[in-house]
């Protein structure tokens, strides 16, 4: 039996990189999911993904900055796959200039945290009640590790980020005696699509980026699924208000190895 044998639960940002793959493990771990993501494409590919790997799949087409269209991607859920178990609020998006604060532009600080920040609000807003009339469950947001350090050239992404930790830690402390858990994972660099395109913009921090790493490598998206799964499983059953750190090293110093 799977960790998540039963259970339904729903990821945004599910049409690449760490949202897919959550949902591909969910599935091998026996749990139906509701693929959220603004691109509907890269959201079917998921959502089949997941019935390869035995599980059923829906598929909502969504702005998780829209409050309303939120609230209907939850309803549409519960209505179409039943009681939600868990929730990974993972998309991302709007993440700025890569320049310096000075000469970010203020519409895309506003979109970085609309999507980043407010998004994770209106998820949380809509999964806690579907929860509680669940009788509890579990809900994961996706952090950064750069909140700890701080990251050059991408202020409007870390701000929103730290914001989805205190946002964490509050929805821990408001319904863990309802049993509702509420944990953030913190990756470091991972192989996904936004990555890419950093590097393919600047190809000089490549080799930099990495060597942060004290593993020497970028993390592959399952790897960061299995922290997600984890944290959604019974498995974890006594953690909440953690941020569970997953960055192949990136917060510690390797500089004399």
């Amino acid at each position: 039996m799977g960790m998540l044998e039963g259970k339904v639960g729903l990821v945004t940002g599910a049409g690449s990189g760490l949202g897919r793959a959550t949902c591909v493990l969910a599935a091998q771990e026996g749990a139906s999911v509701a693929v959220l993501d603004l691109q509907e494409e890269g959201a079917e590919i998921t959502a089949e993904a997941v019935r390869q790997h035995g599980g059923q799949a829906v598929v909502i087409q969504v702005d998780v900055s829209s409050e309303e269209q939120m609230e209907e991607a939850v309803a549409r859920c519960v209505r179409d796959l039943g009681p939600l178990a868990w929730a990974s609020n993972n998309a991302a998006g709007g993440l700025g200039d890569f320049v310096p604060l000075h000469e970010t532009d203020g519409k895309n600080w506003s979109r970085t945290v609309d999507v980043c920040l407010k998004g994770v609000f209106h998820g949380m807003k809509y999964e806690v009640p579907a929860m509680l009339e669940a009788g509890g469950g579990s809900i994961i947001n996706i952090s950064t590790a750069s909140v700890a350090k701080g990251e050059a050239f991408l202020g409007a992404y870390v701000s929103a980020k730290g914001g989805v930790d205190a946002l964490t830690r509050t929805g821990a402390a408001e319904y863990a005696a309802r049993g509702i858990r509420v944990n953030a994972v913190a990756p470091g660099g991972f192989e996904t699509p936004g990555l890419r395109s950093y590097f393919k913009r600047f190809p000089e921090f490549a080799e930099k980026t990495i060597a942060q790493h004290a593993m020497r490598r970028v993390g592959q998206p399952e790897e960061i699924a299995e922290a997600v799964i984890w944290l959604a499983s019974e498995r974890s059953s006594f953690v909440t208000g953690s941020t569970l750190t997953c960055d192949g090293g990136i917060s510690v110093n390797p500089h004399m190895l």
